[in-house]
């Protein structure tokens, strides 16, 4: 039995190494299989054009290289990007054909691509206050907020900088443009007119650089101590004023109320009696020590006859 298990041992040992062999073979074709396949999905989506000869050699090597390593290379040609991100893919210095990859798993090549992730979420910055010399020749102080987001990745991407920075820099010039055609009493009564104006000077200016400004406010506008004093003045003083009148005009419909009650008393003496002792119970009910009784001007026109 040991010699018979020893006879065939070389042959159990050879057919194992044959199996393992095919079974890393079988391992590598698919991986290479399936990197073709998302190469060419990928060169479909976003074929690359104007790359010249020298370039399509750089991207074979690149592939011949990828191939060679699979499957650790593997881990290194799928990215993943989150939801509210998208990912600008760069060959050779130039960015692909076609809308930007994601939300998800996207392909590229480890030598010769690289990627930009761009958040398309809203953001949110102030404008700092901004000295501004109104269209009457009056200082104020106005700040606000801006809410935009990135529209095309792409643009944001290849047509400017840093789109964050050139908006807050935009927002701010827009801020004191607009608000230099605007006098005073069109500043604070008017700020929903003057946000609609500035937001669409802003879209219309960033679109180029895919940049969607979707809401802007005025947060506050302050004015100088001294202009705040007069104001206030003018403002106690015109309040003074519409007081004067309103007393003025109550007395006015007083005295014209007097007038009426009058004739009517004139048409019947005994009305002045009752009227007379109408005020006599509202005194007494006041607990008052002191009781004034009015007299007739009649019966002092006659005394003044006898003098």
């Amino acid at each position: 039995m040991c010699i018979s298990e020893s006879r065939h041992a070389p042959y159990l040992r050879e057919r194992v190494g044959w199996d393992v062999r095919m079974y890393i073979f079988c391992l590598q074709l698919y991986f290479t299989l399936l990197v073709c396949f998302l190469y060419c999905l990928s060169a479909l989506e976003s074929p690359d054009i104007g790359i010249g000869l020298c370039g399509w050699i750089i991207v074979g090597l690149s592939i011949l290289l990828m191939l060679a390593t699979l499957p650790i290379s593997i881990w290194m040609c799928i990215k993943i990007v989150k939801e509210y991100e998208r990912a600008i893919i760069f060959r050779l210095g130039r960015i692909l054909r076609g809308r930007a990859k994601g939300p998800g798993l996207f392909f590229i090549l480890p030598c010769t691509d690289n990627f930009i992730n761009v958040d398309m979420r809203t953001i949110t910055f102030d404008i700092p206050p901004q000295e501004v010399l109104t269209k009457d020749s009056v200082t104020v102080s106005v700040d606000g907020v801006v809410y935009y987001r990135v529209q095309n990745a792409t643009l944001a991407v290849a047509n400017i900088t840093n789109a964050d920075a050139a908006t807050r820099l935009l927002a701010q010039t827009t801020l004191r443009n607009v608000l230099g055609t605007k006098n005073l009493a069109e500043i604070l009564s008017d700020r929903e007119e003057i946000a609609h104006s500035m937001q669409t000077t802003l879209d219309d200016a960033t679109d180029d650089w895919g940049i969607k400004v979707e809401r802007v406010e005025i947060k506050d506008v302050k004015l100088p101590q001294q202009l705040q004093r007069a104001m206030a003045a003018e403002a106690e003083a015109s309040r003074e004023a519409r007081a004067k009148v309103i007393a003025a005009e109550g007395e006015m419909n007083a005295s014209r109320a007097l007038k009426e009650a009058s004739l009517v008393i004139a048409e019947s003496p005994s009305g002045l009696q009752l009227r007379y002792l109408q005020t006599l119970n509202t005194i007494a009910a006041e607990k008052n020590s002191t009781i004034i009784f009015p007299l007739p001007m009649d019966m002092m026109q006659a005394f003044m006859k006898r003098d």
